[in-house]
């Protein structure tokens, strides 16, 4: 009788252990996993490391352990065992142990706890000895009390005798067992006094507690990393000892955790188990659901301690603190470039290996990262969904409304250290740094045409394919690129929304403005190496240069005459069609250009604009002028082929030719 109450009351202190104290045996069902992963790391931190149990849960055990000692031993005493019979004394001494249940005889000399026992005190103080008598006899793991190394040999054995009825599911220990029966009853016990939140398991309370005491107990020793969790330290070693222990059995892919390699089976699968109630949106793993519902929340936990920024996630956080100290610790093992994100440097070594995995459905280009499929889709839907609160333009890209922002409020962050000239976004300083530099890095590999910008390239390509994708609704006609269409569409709105602030002249096109500026400041920066005459914009000195070079590219398909500039063949062109589109208000006349209009239109007007600088005379359009200044200077430049008779004129010549042709036009 005496061995089988010593070993029932050896149970019973066993069973109070092992709540606190066991190994849980494998994960539970993955809508538990967030609670069931802190109690694991609790269970097995109790195995592995005496040291570290849980001190309080450890006292009320080692009270409850003592008082059930000292019943023990005043029944020993008093019990007759020989006749079966329980003394009266018994009774006495059990009443007189009940009156000292209360008494605490034996403190311990290190942390202060009393016990009422000694065989109690003893067990206490192995906690701060770190001794562990036990040992496993199999793989040498020590413990500090016989039940827990009762307990780690199931761990060999296999035994689980402890059933849940419910599912079928099998465990080790009792204190497992009642733990995973509160996923059937839904019971969550131990409450946060600070925010509510509640748990099925102590152990996940204390880790929970973490979170407001900010304590991380566990540290690596290789690189001083933190943890609230002894299992996430566990993981993180395997970081520095590069072991992957979980293999997908469809790719190959190795994982540092097992639930690693359950988020990564979603990919095969397609699984997304979690919803948002509010949207609909599912999610592969449920972390990112929770980052999502902070979207119809508005709540931004994460604040930058230096800027004020706040985030919805910490792995944002991090990233952005990187801004302010500089730090970019993902290296390109292959070109030595580093990032500041470890999804920068995967997007960036698809550079290398040519992976394009995102693919439009629609027109099948592929491209490097999600985020570059979504934009490309817009162009499909037409979808803008970034607008300017200011000005209500909207924007396919977030990043293009931040640019356009700048705009309203002025900043240019980006200044060219060259010509100290500041530039809303980098990329227009990437462009303008090739105005010093020359280079021009993106070539044609048809007609070896090179371009300082990529844009630039790709609209010139439309010149070889002959595409024209940008339509006018209006007229029907088509360009190779938007800026084009948005400049003829002004043809039919006659917007003109670009205006000179010295004399109110208004333009279709911003470069006619800027063009038109030199007018006003007398710059002419584009100056002929030949003969030193400047021009106010480029295009008329490529016009001029033709004039040493005798170049005229642009010729007429009717009659085979040949002209420098295409605008003189536009305008020769009215002659073959009889168009005259320019019409005087006054007096009805028409005429092919503009120019000719303007001229006649001073004929109603008296003006005469250009005045000669030696003798004061006026003149209505500047070629009498420059015909007038050849009396002055002497200048004849029209000189007969037959006889040699120079004129001032090209008009004199014409008559003069009569002379050797004989010809009588007006007869």
């Amino acid at each position: 009788m005496d061995f089988i109450k010593e070993e029932s009351e050896d149970l019973k202190i066993e069973e109070t252990f092992q709540v606190k104290h066991e190994e849980t045996e494998e994960e539970t069902e993955k809508e538990e996993r967030e609670d069931m992963k802190i109690e694991e790391t609790f269970r097995v931190k109790d195995e592995e490391s005496e040291e570290q149990t849980d001190l309080m849960a450890l006292k009320e055990a080692s009270h409850e352990l003592n008082e059930r000692e000292e019943e023990k031993g005043h029944y020993d005493k008093h019990h007759d065992f020989m006749t079966g019979e329980r003394s009266t004394q018994a009774k006495k001494t059990s009443s007189q142990k009940r009156s000292q249940k209360t008494k605490s005889c034996f403190p311990c000399k290190q942390c202060g706890t009393s016990f009422t026992h000694k065989g109690t005190l003893v067990k206490h103080i192995k906690i701060h000895t770190g001794e562990k008598p036990h040992t496993c006899q199999q793989c040498g793991t020590s413990f500090g009390n016989k039940g827990n190394l009762n307990r780690h040999i199931k761990v060999h054995t296999g035994e689980k005798p402890y059933t849940c009825q419910q599912c079928g599911k099998s465990f080790r220990c009792k204190g497992n067992l009642d733990s995973h029966m509160r996923i059937h009853t839904g019971e969550k016990p131990y409450t946060c006094q600070q925010c509510g939140t509640s748990f099925r398991c102590k152990g996940n309370l204390d880790s929970h507690m973490r979170i407001h005491t900010g304590e991380k107990p566990y540290t690596c020793q290789q690189c001083g990393t933190s943890f609230k969790l002894k299992e996430n330290l566990n993981r993180h070693m395997r970081v520095h000892n590069g072991e992957k222990p979980y293999t997908c059995q469809q790719c190959g892919k190795s994982l540092i955790c097992k639930g690693n390699l359950d988020s990564h089976m979603r990919i095969h699968t397609g699984e997304k188990p979690y919803t948002c109630q509010q949207c609909g949106t599912s999610f592969k793993l449920k972390e990112n659901l929770n980052r999502h519902m902070r979207v119809h929340t508005g709540e931004k936990p994460y604040t930058c301690q230096q800027c004020g920024k706040s985030f919805r996630c910490k792995e944002r956080l991090d990233s952005h603190m990187r801004i302010h100290t500089g730090e970019k610790p993902y290296t390109c093992q292959q070109c030595g470039k580093s990032f500041r994100n470890k999804g920068d440097l995967n997007r960036h070594m698809r550079i290398h290996d040519g992976e394009k995995p995102y693919t439009c459905q629609q027109c099948g280009k592929s491209f490097r990262c999600k985020g570059n499929l979504d934009s490309h889709m817009r162009i499909h839907t037409g979808e803008k969904p970034y607008t300017c609160q200011q000005c209500g333009t909207s924007f396919k890209l977030k990043e293009n409304l931040n640019r356009h922002m700048r705009v309203h409020t002025g900043e240019k962050p980006y200044t060219c250290q060259q010509c100290g000239k500041s530039l809303i976004c980098k990329g227009n300083l990437d462009s303008h740094m090739r105005i010093h530099t020359g280079e021009k890095p993106y070539t044609c590999q048809q007609c070896g045409t090179s371009f300082k910008l990529k844009e630039n390239l790709n609209r010139h390509m439309r010149v070889h394919t002959g595409e024209k994708p940008y339509t006018c609704q209006q007229c029907g006609k088509s360009f190779r690129c938007k800026e084009r269409l948005d400049r003829h569409m002004r043809v039919h709105t006659g917007e003109k929304p670009y205006t000179c602030q010295q004399c109110g002249t208004s333009f279709k096109l911003k470069e006619n403005l800027n063009r038109h500026m030199r007018v006003h400041t007398g710059e002419k920066p584009y100056t002929c190496q030949q003969c030193g005459k400047s021009f106010r914009c480029k295009e008329r000195l490529d016009s001029h240069m033709r004039i040493h070079t005798g170049e005229k590219p642009y010729t007429c398909q009717q009659c085979g005459k040949s002209f420098r500039n295409k605008g003189d063949l536009n305008r020769h062109m009215r002659i073959h069609d009889g168009e005259k589109p320019y019409t005087c208000q006054q007096c009805g006349k028409s005429f092919r250009c503009k120019e000719r209009l303007d001229s006649h239109m001073r004929v109603h007007t008296g003006e005469k604009p250009y005045t000669c600088q030696q003798c004061g005379k006026s003149f209505r359009n500047k070629g009498d002028l420059n015909r007038h200044m050849r009396i002055h200077d002497g200048e004849k430049p029209y000189t007969c082929q037959q006889c040699g008779k120079s004129f001032r004129c090209k008009g004199n010549l014409n008559r003069h030719m009569r002379v050797h042709t004989g010809e009588k036009p007006h007869t």
